[in-house]
């Protein structure tokens, strides 16, 4: 099974503490809302038990993580996450990467396979319960429910006080005291199985039957972005907080991950073979996979990548609040979108280009039709009239079986939509979005490339190969990078929004004009285009029918977007589907 090693040494329980780590010094020495937290989960008092307080500082405890949280360089706090997960974060003393401690309830009997085996044997009974689940939540409480059966529990009662002082009793091996009731009462003797065990049993069973296995604690933290498996090893995440971090477990030997990374790409039904040990996926959560199957392409064995998705995309109101672009560049972007003109985001890998399109997704009229074309499904938009593609590979040994974005495109022009969102556009079927903008048809795309300079040679060149005559039916970039903020801390920004303004066929050369600029100086954008921007004066002024001496009104608009957009923020319009609301009601009463 999956090792787990603290990255510190594990404190010896004495005989008093075992019969109730509750009253120990050491978890006393805690803060009192993490005494609260722990005296309703088993495992965090398992964990806190553990923690050696003495030489190491008292964490703290918190509800909810801010940004201001990484400000310490030493960080030692824990935090929950879901289902009654817990993470205790904490500072590597060497200075490397900082530690990720996943706190889960956990399952180590000698007997463990046995056990296992003996449990599924006897779930068999339950079979109808498990079919008549319509969800992953159902499965998960019909398997909850049986186990209780298996335990010997009354189903949904509420602990006793007997209960209680024995679940707070499991280290020293309490069971022949605790109440057992009806059902398999033999199972819990037979296997001296603790509380503590019981809860390590059920969990385990979970996560791994319904669950995603091991990496379930990091799927089920909303703080982390990306989940790395390099090989043989710890797993690596990316956290929003903390940046990049190892965690307290992984795979110690490649038999096992192989095994993981198998039964992982079965669930989601894209399994990998020697033959095909390449895929990618999305796991139930919707979260983005890339696994590499073997040995033999990967020296330190499978590895796996995951770009987690979340329940609700971050919203235009949150980024800037983040000081991912400002409020003028929201407000001058939503025009560009609700004008129909056509908008790549731009930039390398993770640097938050499917973020921010999702949150300048809220800026389309609810009542767009909307069609997405993804490899991988990673847009996440609010509107109700949303057709949602993804692309299809074709079959081992089938060359007609696969279904490309290319296709995709071709059929989204058939269907009448109010705009066409495309994930990344790579291959040839950047020239039929070309095509589609030729024809009227607002387009929202991401793109690979770090400048326009770029951008355009990837555009023009193979295998895209836009016509040049074409690429100034693009007429607005944004390019979007991590970056070294001033403070020495890495960040996301918009570093620029930039104009496409032509093509000169004699010289062959593309003009484009810097509308917003980011200063890595001081962390703010400047409206370089303020008073003299080519899309506001001759693209939206023009649509909006302001006369040619009035064009320039068409900046009071811009401000007066950005001021609303920032009195939403102040007023806690923060979440994504609430602003879409907002929105939605001030565009059809035309007051935005």
């Amino acid at each position: 099974m999956p090792f787990f090693k603290y990255p510190f040494e594990p404190r010896l329980l004495d005989d008093k503490d075992r019969v109730d780590p509750t009253n120990a010094a050491a978890f006393k020495k805690l803060p009192p809302e993490l005494q609260a937290r722990a005296r309703e989960h088993l495992h965090l008092v398992e964990y806190l038990s553990v923690l050696p307080v003495d030489p190491l500082p008292v964490p703290k405890f918190t509800e909810k993580l801010s940004r201001g949280d990484s400000d310490n360089d030493a960080p030692n706090l824990i935090y929950p996450t879901l289902d009654g997960l817990f993470t205790h974060i904490l500072a590597d003393p060497d200075k490397g990467r900082d530690f990720y401690v996943a706190i889960e309830p956990r399952f180590e009997h000698v007997q463990f396979d046995s056990i296992i085996n003996e449990v599924e044997a006897m779930l068999l009974e339950y079979t109808e319960e498990f079919d008549a689940a319509k969800t992953p939540q159902d499965l998960a409480r019909a398997l909850g429910e049986s186990l209780d059966k298996i335990y010997g529990h009354a189903v949904g009662s509420a602990p006793t006080k007997a209960t209680r002082t024995a679940l707070m009793s499991a280290f020293a091996g309490l069971v022949n005291k605790f109440q057992r009731r009806g059902g398999t009462a033999g199972f819990l003797k037979k296997w001296s199985l603790t509380p503590l065990d019981q809860s390590g049993l059920r969990y385990t069973l979970i996560k791994n039957k319904v669950g995603v296995g091991v990496i379930e604690p990091l799927i089920k933290d909303p703080y982390i972005e990306d989940i790395s498996c390099s090989g043989v090893g710890q797993l690596f995440v990316e956290h929003k907080i903390f940046k990049s971090l190892r965690t307290s477990f992984g795979f110690k030997s490649f038999h096992e991950l192989d095994e993981f990374v198998l039964r992982l790409s079965e669930r989601i039904k894209k399994p990998v073979t020697f033959r095909m040990p390449v895929v990618d996926a999305t796991l139930p959560d919707g979260s983005r996979i890339n696994i590499v199957y073997g040995k033999d392409i990967s020296t330190r064995g499978s590895n796996f990548s995951i770009r987690k998705t979340f329940d609700e995309p971050i919203s235009i109101t949150q980024l800037v609040k983040w000081g991912s672009i400002s409020w003028t560049m929201a407000a001058y972007l939503s025009l560009v979108i609700e004008d129909g003109l056509n908008i790549f985001v731009s930039g390398e890998t993770a640097s938050g280009k499917t973020t921010l399109l999702n949150a300048l997704a809220t800026f389309i009229a609810p009542s767009a039709k909307i069609v997405s074309i993804e490899d991988t499904a990673e847009v996440q938009l609010p509107h109700q009239n949303w057709i949602r593609e993804v692309t299809r590979k074709a079959k081992p040994g089938e060359t007609d079986s696969g279904v490309g974005m290319f296709e995709l495109l071709k059929a989204a022009l058939r269907q009448r939509p109010n705009e066409i969102i495309i994930g990344e556009i790579r291959g040839e079927e950047g020239a039929i979005a070309f095509q589609a903008m030729q024809t009227g048809h607002p387009c929202l795309a991401t793109f690979h490339a770090s400048s326009v300079q770029k951008l355009i040679q990837r555009l023009t060149g193979h295998p895209i190969n836009v016509p040049k005559i074409y690429v100034d039916n693009l007429n607005v970039v944004v390019i979007q990078m991590s970056v070294r903020l001033p403070n020495g801390k890495m960040g996301r920004r918009a570093l620029s929004i930039n104009e496409i303004v032509g093509y000169d066929s004699e010289t062959g050369s593309f003009s484009f004009v810097e509308a917003f600029r980011w200063d890595p100086a001081t962390d703010v954008f400047e409206f370089s285009g303020n008073m003299n921007s080519y899309i506001l004066e001759h693209k939206i002024a023009v649509n909006r029918g302001y006369p040619y001496p009035k064009r320039r009104q068409i900046y009071t608009l811009l401000n007066r977007r950005a001021r609303v957009l920032e009195k939403l923020a102040d007023s806690g319009v923060l979440g994504y589907y609430d602003l879409y609301k907002v929105l939605a009601k001030a565009n059809r009463e035309g007051v935005f």
